[in-house]
């Protein structure tokens, strides 16, 4: 017999996954928005799109609570996204407008949002962890019960810093969660060329427990991202977890022509065959759990969301002249 117990936990599991698609669809959407606005040469500078990616993000910060922590990367628009942070102030933000997290003085690599524990994106490759550990250091010795979660590619892993702060959060068993998004290709490399060994056993190295997943599988990452995260918040150290995934544009959003480093038909594999979104919308369908007609209601409404956002974003002011000696620090 079903208790009320294991009723409640089946419906919260649910409500879990339809949540999870929706913040998947709605960084989709909030992404080709972005591509729209660099075609349009309405945004300044440069995007990294996060489109292929948004299992990762999503899987892991479900993870979380709002409280705990999160650094980002270049590639970060669907962990702020994933955190919490409002489509409208994000847009503002790229479009260097005054109503954007930074005051439209970050743009797309360097966005933060302290209220959702976002603690900034950042362009550097591998930038930010020392940042994470720092937290789930504070967060350790306040005892706050908070956990931190760095977000990194593989690119990452060709730099020191990561190594010298994986050290430190075993050797204080800090309350920190490495994330590698192994989207294959470091800009236009392979990965397999720039980086030697077993991913894996680099962080076993140091005594983190080593994990990987597919990061195409929403459910499996928050699977085991929940698992590393708790563990970690009942004090028994830090954890890496290798997201293994894809990129579907290019390095950046003027990488048009990727032939070169990449074929189309891998492209397609992975879009077709391997789409996060589109794999958990059939299981959804396929499990009765929701109907091609509710999917295609939430895409609607996402994206009339993120045309109202978008909109607001270009009707915002930008900052003053006044303000360019604000919030600027050396």
């Amino acid at each position: 017999m079903t208790t009320a117990a294991q009723s409640n936990e089946v419906s919260e599991r649910v409500d879990l996954w339809l949540r999870m698609y929706r913040q998947m669809l709605a960084i989709r959407l909030f992404e080709t928005q972005v591509n729209e606005l660099y075609t349009r040469a309405l945004m300044p500078g440069l995007a990294h799109l996060y489109i292929g990616e948004e299992a990762v993000a999503v899987g892991v910060c479900e993870a979380l609570h709002r409280t705990d922590y999160i650094t980002s990367t270049h590639r970060g628009h669907g962990h702020c996204l994933a955190k919490g942070a409002s489509p409208d102030r994000m847009f503002a933000e790229l479009l260097g407008k005054e109503a954007g997290y930074c005051k439209g003085k970050g743009g797309s690599m360097h966005i933060a949002d302290p209220a959702t524990g976002n603690l900034g994106a950042n362009a550097i490759v591998c930038g930010s962890a020392g940042i994470a550990t720092g937290a789930a250091f504070s967060a350790k010795r306040l005892g706050t019960g908070q956990v931190a979660v760095c977000f990194f590619g593989e690119g990452a892993l060709g730099q020191g810093v990561l190594y010298e702060v994986m050290n430190l959060a075993e050797l204080f068993k800090l309350p920190v969660v490495y994330v590698c998004e192994n989207n294959l290709y470091t800009e236009y490399t392979h990965y397999s060329e720039t980086t030697a060994g077993d991913i894996l056993m680099r962080a076993s190295a140091f005594g983190l427990e080593a994990a990987s997943v597919d990061g195409q599988d929403v459910r499996a990452v928050y699977g085991v991202a929940a698992r590393l995260v708790e563990n970690a918040r009942r004090g028994e150290g830090p954890a890496f977890l290798v997201c293994n995934t894809y990129r579907y544009h290019g390095h950046h959003v003027g990488d048009i022509n990727r032939e070169y480093y990449r074929s189309k038909q891998e492209e397609q594999i992975w879009k077709t065959q391997r789409d996060p979104i589109a794999n958990l919308g059939h299981w959804l369908i396929e499990q009765k759990l929701a109907d091609a007609g509710t999917l295609d209601c939430w895409q609607s409404e996402l994206e009339f969301e993120m045309e109202k956002s978008v909109a607001f974003a270009i009707a915002a002011p930008y900052p003053g002249i006044d303000q360019v000696e604000q919030d600027v620090y050396a």
